[in-house]
């Protein structure tokens, strides 16, 4: 695969550097979180909210969600590397985060490749990987197009040997809600349990 996940993770590191940079500015004065990940509270350049269709056809939105930590995490079920590394990372979090909190956090998973990712695949991968995590299908281009634009992900087909062999290049980073339903955070993936554990636990406290 051509410049994955190198290419991702790079593109997502040149984001949140310069997102901490402008939050640097904008919050002088005030105190905030020691969060591990980039702080993007009150920042305008991503949607608030999302509206998708989970693997049983019912439509998710935040407010399904009340009262949660939700990780909104962009991926696609053939991913080779970052997707399955992440995924694994954030349930060994949960793990660690102990049963309690645990429940107050709900990872879900959108997929950028609708294509292939049915529902029933995704119904089978996304809770392999921690029977709480839900999978969501954008269910149209139209719509994938524009949740992306929202979220500022970045997605693109990186051709395979056949027509169904590609891979994509796309954004290697989640969005955390907190449990008012306000974007908290962009997280970078592929960075292990403990920021993750660190940061949960500030936005469950």
């Amino acid at each position: 695969m051509l410049k994955d996940p190198f290419v991702r993770t790079a593109r997502a590191a040149v984001m949140a550097c310069a997102l901490g940079g402008a939050l640097l500015v904008a919050g002088c004065g005030k105190q905030q979180p020691a969060f591990q990940n980039v702080d993007i509270t009150g920042n305008t350049q991503f949607a608030g909210n999302f509206s998708l269709p989970d693997t049983a056809g019912k439509i998710r939105t935040l407010a399904d969600y009340k009262g949660k930590v939700v990780v909104l995490f962009f991926g696609y079920t053939h991913c080779p590397d970052v997707c399955p590394t992440t995924m694994a990372e954030l349930s060994q979090a949960l793990q660690q985060l102990g049963p309690e909190d645990a429940k107050r956090v709900q990872v879900l998973f959108v997929t950028v490749d609708p294509e292939r990712d049915t529902p029933a695949l995704l119904a089978q991968y996304v809770p392999a990987f921690n029977p709480t995590f839900v999978g969501l299908r954008p269910a149209d281009q139209a719509q994938l197009t524009k949740l992306t634009k929202d979220f500022r992900v970045y997605y693109a087909k990186v051709p395979g040997k056949t027509a169904d062999s590609y891979t994509l290049d796309h954004t290697a980073a989640s969005y955390v809600f907190d449990t008012d339903g306000k974007l908290r955070l962009f997280a970078r993936d592929g960075q292990g349990a403990t920021p993750w554990v660190h940061d949960i636990k500030l936005l469950l406290d």
